[in-house]
């Protein structure tokens, strides 16, 4: 649950937010003037702070230069009266994410929170590590060394070779279609570059010949599926 600092002076309209985000499963917390909504932020942890620009205390302005002195990440949107041009470039020159004008419609300002908690979620997601060995049946592949090894082979492949394959492995027993792996390691799909495609595929499976449960096998005009 996103815990919402909302510093708003109109205290009806501050209930009525407080309301409707709360429906949405947000954990908010209302202060009505400034000074009190930054002593909040610098005791609290807060996900989002929503801010209105006129308020008694401490401008949202004011506000939100100190917020992003202590914490340059956290969201911010100005939801204000104050519509003028020169507003709206001064809040997105302190780094505030959003700046919307009232009156606004609730379902739309619910919108552009979520919009930026997934944006920053996706940031913040951890990389998935690369898959680089596979098992081909009787074969062990490492295509960050490009090397194909089984008890009795060894071979070194090319960087194309060893990229074909690679893509074959990450869909092991499915379709990989033509013109994806064509993109991916060529750069464009075109008669040329499928017929290249074409003898790397018959260079591959000459590899995994000696495992008659491995087969690369051609779907016409498809793809490729690496069964084994």
């Amino acid at each position: 649950m996103a815990k919402i600092l909302l510093v708003e002076d109109d205290i009806s309209m501050g209930f009525l937010l407080v309301d409707f985000l709360e429906s949405n499963g947000f954990d908010v917390k209302l202060y009505k003037d400034g000074k009190r909504g930054l002593e909040a932020f610098r005791k609290g942890r807060y996900d989002f702070c929503i801010l209105d620009v006129m308020l008694p205390g401490m401008d949202g302005f004011t506000i939100a230069e100190n917020i992003r002195q202590e914490d340059k990440l956290v969201p911010i949107i100005f939801l204000t009266a104050r519509s003028m041009k020169q507003d709206k470039i001064k809040g997105f020159q302190l780094g505030v994410d959003d700046y919307v004008t009232k009156p606004f419609d609730e379902d739309e300002l619910l919108y552009r929170i979520q919009a930026i908690l997934n944006r920053i979620e996706l940031q913040n997601e951890t990389p998935k590590p690369e898959i680089t060995k596979f098992t081909i049946g009787n074969y062990k592949f490492d295509s960050a060394n490009q090397s194909l090894e089984s008890e009795e082979f060894s071979k070194r492949l090319t960087q194309k070779e060893s990229d074909v394959l690679k893509m074959l492995c990450l869909s092991k027993n499915e379709i990989v279609k033509r013109e994806d792996i064509l993109i991916a390691v060529w750069g464009e799909n075109d008669y040329f570059h499928g017929r290249s495609l074409d003898v790397f595929i018959a260079k591959l499976r000459k590899y995994l010949k000696e495992d008659e449960a491995v087969s690369i096998e051609n779907v016409p005009k498809v793809g490729f599926v690496l069964n084994g």
